[in-house]
């Protein structure tokens, strides 16, 4: 049996998922106690044997098969009483509580100890899983709380009709946000960043564009799914707690936000006296250049208001005007590109300047970052942020000086946290631009056609090869379409066929 974090066509049994690398472990564990299966991975067909047995057998954790001290039906059968105990269990239970029975009954009370043993860490695991469906299939049930400035998303995991688990995420500076925007902003980063989707997602209220995203979570899992808001029964009633859970953890969480941002504020202002600087820098910009392969350059933007992360006002920069991996020239371009829209645009993001310019990068970068502001006549500090061999956090560079930082430092703490967000914020694009080829389709090849108008278009007609039936007049009648856009569409389709 073996704890992994994807599923593949490889001919195994694969159970879960488990809400957490703890549950894995710990179901792990306990059926290490009950059926002892090996850990191993190596190919045993009954003739060959090891010299010697592995640490799990002298633990009395594996009956050690490799050695032949048990007979292969019997190992076989071991194994498919711990698939049926990790599909539900109680058909387990039964049986061994009646052979308890019967070794009590012809007094081999050790046996009958070793068999109530095991019915006691089978009912432990029952008890946790707790029936929430008789439909017996995977379900997500999502509640959320909002506050003031920080929200909290509440996840009940159903597998196979039974509650394995749960799992809450703190959001933050949602200020501007309704509800809708911020469940509908967290199903779009939770699916598409886990590998696994279920077959029905319940959530507390309607969300925009819910059949588009309904589509593409199926075209991901490769089958349906759907998402629903119930209104009465069995899955309302789990939306109210996941919603009660939610509200209890929002008001901790809240008291150890603002833990935390007296934290920070300590740390900026010992970085205002690292630096020498006029203020507190309380908005700070982190800029990170990541590429795949020298290509698909992207810059990414993090922002830290008062030393807490305002995930709102990150960015991402696709570079236009540099071929290749050029850092420098990629650096240049991202910083040109957030100050013009700063002092062009007025409303929120990019409208407000930072405090603090920080560059993942040495001096080089550092120094262009300096020329960058310059030449719009700011007066904004830029410090890079350095790294050690082991591609570490090591200290800043500021005015063409390198200042070493202590681990132990608040300072060197908060740097390391800003750094890493930011190379984390570049990565995750890269893995969303791989996951959006799963969404692709050939409406992305047609001119005038852009997400918005591919999204509606498949939501009001269904799929692609609908479309393909389709005239000008009834292209043309879709929300955002016009003649034009309507004509692209019906000509790209017909000028293949012909």
């Amino acid at each position: 049996i073996y704890k992994v974090r994807e599923v593949k066509r490889d001919g195994a049994k694969y159970f879960g998922p488990y809400p957490s690398a703890y549950a894995v472990n710990e179901i792990i564990d306990i059926i290490g106690d009950l059926f002892k299966l090996r850990k191993c991975s190596l190919k045993l067909d009954g003739t060959r044997k090891c010299q010697r047995p592995c640490m799990y057998y002298h633990i009395n954790r594996c009956t050690a098969p490799c050695m032949g001290n048990v007979d292969m039906e019997e190992y076989r059968e071991e194994v498919r009483k711990a698939a049926e105990f990790l599909t539900g269990g109680e058909d387990i239970i039964k049986s061994l509580t009646e052979k308890m029975l019967k070794a009590s009954e012809n007094m081999d009370y050790e046996e009958a100890a070793k068999y109530r043993d095991r019915i006691k860490a089978l009912e432990v695991i029952s008890q946790k899983q707790k029936i929430a469906s008789a439909a017996g299939i995977d379900q997500d049930v999502i509640g959320s709380a909002i506050g003031i400035n920080e929200a909290c998303i509440q996840i009940f995991f159903i597998r196979n009709g039974k509650i394995t688990g749960s799992e809450h995420y703190l959001l933050t500076n949602i200020e501007n946000e309704t509800r809708e925007q911020i469940i509908s902003s967290f199903l779009t980063h939770f699916y598409t960043g886990t590998v696994y989707i279920p077959k029905e997602i319940y959530i507390e209220t309607q969300i925009e564009d819910m059949e588009v995203f309904e589509k593409l979570l199926s075209q991901k899992r490769g089958n349906k799914v759907t998402i629903k808001v119930p209104l009465k029964g069995e899955k309302s009633m789990l939306i109210k707690m996941t919603k009660k859970n939610a509200l209890e953890i929002l008001e901790k969480g809240s008291q150890r936000i603002r833990k935390n941002i007296e934290e920070s504020m300590k740390a900026l202002e010992g970085l205002k006296d690292l630096l020498g600087l006029d203020k507190i820098p309380e908005r700070i910009e982190a800029y990170d250049i990541s590429n795949i392969q020298g290509v698909q350059s992207v810059g990414s933007m993090v922002v830290f208001e008062r030393g807490i992360p305002s995930k709102s006002n990150y960015r991402r920069f696709r570079i236009k005007t540099v071929e290749g991996p050029n850092d420098y020239k990629s650096m240049e371009e991202v910083l040109e590109r957030r100050i013009n829209r700063g002092l062009s645009e007025e409303k929120e993001g990019f409208h407000k300047m930072p405090d603090l310019i920080l560059i993942d990068g040495g001096r080089g970068q550092t120094k262009i970052g300096e020329e960058v502001v310059r030449s719009f006549g700011l007066r904004i500090p830029v410090c890079g942020m350095i790294k050690d061999e082991k591609h570490t956090t090591r200290g800043l560079i500021f005015e063409n000086e390198e200042i070493e930082l202590k681990k132990t430092d608040p300072v060197y703490q908060l740097i390391y946290r800003i750094q890493e967000e930011a190379h984390r914020f570049a990565i995750d694009y890269h893995r969303n631009l791989r996951d959006k080829t799963l969404f692709k389709s050939e409406l992305d090849n047609i001119e005038l056609i852009g997400e918005k108008r591919k999204i509606n278009l498949l939501k009001e007609f269904g799929s692609v090869e609908n479309i393909k039936t389709k005239s000008v007049e009834e292209l043309s009648t879709v929300s955002g379409m016009n003649t034009r856009a309507a004509e692209a569409v019906y000509n790209y389709f017909h000028k293949k066929k012909s």
